[in-house]
């Protein structure tokens, strides 16, 4: 007898509108009746950071605990992940000790390896490629504020190589809302993740083309942990940054996010971040509550 198909979430294209939206809708139901549940009781889930941690790894270790579960937090030095054994090995030997694996690491193919030879459940804690993760806490963000993803005028304004924006190009598909992206032209995105003949996406080197009316604005960092060239991104994504004078051109009632860690005066200010407009600490805390939908769904508990 053949079993049921292991639920990896790797990217949301791969579930579909239909489980992503049950798995948001779980989100909201914890949040809502957060206290200690025995749903995972029994299960160990294991944490492989081959990147710095604090947001993925504090939420994941609070879900597990939260949901009755126990997390094992491990390094990618610590086990050599790809060095000293194969990752396909890894993922076999893994798999006969616990029941999830989370992995945040660099090279998406790396994720893609443990995956195909993996018994259990993985999740794409980041890589160099994508983040769904923390859009999924964004996307529960933006519907706890206006109720609906459909039709919400998004714009991005910053790197347009970046893998949280990649993820956020699959939502406004998924979801139908539009995305416009603002970004230099020397930092454009990824053309193979532009969706051809999809019109509610749109690219634009004008820094403040589409905040008119923009109901969420977004950025992240200039320069993340694998950009060898910070000064010369900087100069570029200056015009991008999101100050007050840019939030102003937004509507009056748009929130501000940004996944953190945020670099403060530089593409943001201060006055963004913690002014009234910003819903940044919300979505970091939505990490736990959507986390732990995406365990239950991947554990078969949604």
């Amino acid at each position: 007898m053949i079993g049921k198909p292991l639920r990896h979430f790797i990217d949301l294209p791969d579930l579909g509108e239909p489980a992503l939206s049950a798995i948001l809708k779980r989100a909201h139901v914890l949040k809502a009746a957060r206290r200690p549940r025995q749903d995972l009781a029994g299960k160990t889930l294991a944490l492989i950071f081959e990147k710095p941690s604090t947001r993925t790894r504090v939420s994941f270790e609070v879900a597990m605990n939260e949901l009755g579960g126990h997390a094992l937090a491990i390094t990618g030095k610590e086990m050599q992940l790809g060095q000293g054994e194969t990752l396909g090995d890894t993922a076999r030997v893994m798999g006969r000790f616990v029941h999830a694996l989370m992995v945040r690491t660099f090279e998406h193919e790396h994720l893609l390896e443990l995956t195909r030879h993996s018994s259990v459940p993985v999740i794409n804690g980041l890589t160099n490629y994508s983040h769904p993760c923390q859009i999924m806490a964004d996307l529960m963000t933006v519907q706890e504020r206006f109720g609906s993803l459909k039709g919400r005028h998004v714009v991005w304004c910053g790197d347009g190589d970046n893998n949280v924006l990649n993820i956020w190009i699959q939502a406004a598909v998924i979801f139908d809302f539009p995305l416009v992206i603002c970004c230099p032209k020397e930092l454009s995105p990824n053309p193979a993740m532009l969706p051809g003949g999809h019109a509610r996406v749109m690219v634009t080197h004008h820094p403040n083309q589409g905040l008119k009316d923009a109901e969420v604005v977004i950025t992240d960092t200039w320069v993340s942990m694998h950009n060898a060239d910070g000064e010369r991104r900087r100069a570029l994504l200056q015009p991008y940054q999101i100050n007050a004078r840019r939030m102003g051109l937004a509507s009056k009632k748009a929130i501000f996010l940004h996944c953190l860690p945020a670099h403060r005066g530089e593409e943001v200010t201060d006055d963004v971040i913690d002014g009234p407009q910003s819903a940044v600490w919300d979505e970091a805390e939505n990490r736990l509550h959507v986390q732990k939908a995406i365990l239950l769904w991947c554990l078969g508990k949604v």
